[in-house]
């Protein structure tokens, strides 16, 4: 996710404080991993840098300024140009599960033993994810639909795996 282009897009509604970006950031996307006030700030001081926002406004505190920002016109195309570019799927040609599968038939361990733990927990956050679906509004159901497709095709993989395990031992250890 580009941080960068979120807090931007947040900011065509109207003027804000970092704070108020965190949290608006926070409620709409960092369900699981909130975003750290450092990174806000770092990340407006790097879009105020490039002439994608401008400060706003700013307001004397018992602590720091506070500073509000505002989204600029070359900000907005910015935002414009990023919506409009669609993402690069990713083929996960290199993942640590495929890795510690070929490791375990390498080494002598029982990779089928590992297949069957990494089963057990994509089911477990299956269950989890259903279960915060179930009670989430629309966003948060789309965005466990997302995270629960992605798992069920990790398990085809892992049952496809576990299938094929023979042919793969005799293939790496050769």
């Amino acid at each position: 996710m580009s941080i960068g282009h979120t807090l931007l897009g947040l900011l065509e509604s109207g003027p804000r404080h970092g704070y108020d970006l965190k949290r608006a950031f926070d409620e709409r996307f960092g369900h699981d991993r909130p975003l750290a006030y450092g990174q806000v700030y770092s990340t407006m001081a790097r879009l105020l840098k490039n002439g994608l926002v401008e400060v706003d406004g700013i307001e004397p505190g018992g602590g720091p300024e506070r500073k509000r920002y505002a989204i600029t016109d070359a900000g907005v195309t910015d935002v414009e140009s990023w919506l409009a570019q669609p993402e690069k799927p990713e083929p996960y040609l290199q993942t640590t599960l495929y890795t510690k599968v070929v490791l375990a038939l390498l080494t002598g361990r029982p990779a089928a033993d590992l297949l069957d733990s990494q089963r057990a927990e994509h089911l477990r956050l299956m269950r989890e994810l259903t279960r915060r679906k179930s009670g989430g509004d629309l966003a948060d159901q789309l965005i466990c639909d997302h995270a629960l497709f992605h798992l069920e095709a990790d398990l085809r993989w892992l049952e496809l795996t576990a299938a094929r395990l023979d042919q793969l031992a005799a293939e790496v250890t050769r």
